[in-house]
């Protein structure tokens, strides 16, 4: 006799499903160093505990220390 119970059915998963759910939908758009620095010569970011410093040269380059 069958149980009165039922399972949760387990979803199933084809490969472009799959795909679609690990790539993030849209890519992110570039951020601009102006936008970045509002006007001044370096920032500070933090990131996972640890403090970086973005710094623009005279020459237009950009320079990430730690």
């Amino acid at each position: 006799m069958p149980s009165s119970t039922s399972r949760p059915q387990s979803p199933t998963t084809s490969v472009g499903n799959l795909a679609s759910a690990v790539e993030p939908a849209t890519t992110p758009a570039p951020l601009s160093s102006n936008h970045l620095l509002k006007g001044r010569k370096a920032i500070e970011i933090t990131h996972n505990g640890s403090v970086y410093r973005l710094q623009a040269t005279k020459l237009g380059k950009l320079i990430l220390t730690k």
